[in-house]
């Protein structure tokens, strides 16, 4: 065989390894809004496990990738909150799961656009905890919810950001078949615009992390998404 036949032949392997892993194990996305602050910002470029769910159900705290069900050509990127069976409650920003609150602990408080933005730390019944972001104008969102029971083969989902996110609080429950994977890992980041669900598409990937690079945050690369 020459060399050139060799290379291309190796080249095709390599594609079609990559086109296995991407479709069967883990996949690359970027984040393009703020609905998961504090937890991921734009410009954040996560890695998914596609492969997790294949042996495991989704459980409570979980970050995951999914098909929204109002347009599945749209990935979106939110927490899971409730399983099967759980009966879910808002009260001022106070999630209750099968009657028993999420503890919910003030960190911080600060000015951000003209706004004054809390972030709190929250721990769901099981001991998974991150941190979530709130306006204390209470201008964007729904803070009371509920309750209701979410039903077999569904997710309730919520963004960390809970003052502007959309969620299951607003178009209902994420089917299981609609999940792709679970995040687990921030493997670049870098200060880039944010965009719009409708505007993520291959090429606006590509212009993102092309200005990541140019604006990188070292401090973010190769933070853990799992506990």
């Amino acid at each position: 065989m020459s060399k050139r036949g060799k290379w291309v032949t190796e080249l095709i392997v390599v594609v079609m390894v990559v086109l296995l892993i991407r479709t069967f194990v883990a996949q690359a996305y970027n984040i393009p809004s703020g609905s998961m602050k504090p937890t991921l910002l734009v410009g954040d470029f996560i890695l998914v496990n596609k492969l997790v769910y294949r042996f495991s159900e989704p459980q409570r705290g979980d970050i995951v990738v999914f098909k929204y069900p109002i347009d599945p050509r749209i990935d979106f990127i939110k927490r899971i909150i409730g399983i099967p069976g759980d009966v879910i409650e808002i009260r001022d920003n106070q999630v209750f799961i099968n009657g028993e609150p999420a503890k919910l602990v003030k960190i911080e408080k600060s000015k951000e656009d003209h706004f004054t933005k809390i972030i709190s730390e929250e721990t769901l019944p099981g001991g998974v905890r991150y941190r979530v972001q709130f306006y204390e104008e209470a201008v964007f969102s729904k803070r009371d919810f509920g309750p209701i029971k979410v039903p077999p083969g569904h997710y309730f989902v919520m963004g960390d950001n809970r003052d502007n996110s959309e969620d299951s609080r607003y178009w209902g429950f994420l089917p299981r078949e609609n999940i792709v994977g679970k995040a687990f890992v921030i493997y670049f980041s870098g200060d880039v615009p944010p965009l719009q669900s409708t505007e993520v598409s291959f090429i606006t990937g590509i212009k993102q992390l092309l200005i990541a690079l140019i604006n990188p945050r070292f401090e973010r690369i190769g933070k853990p998404l799992i506990w």
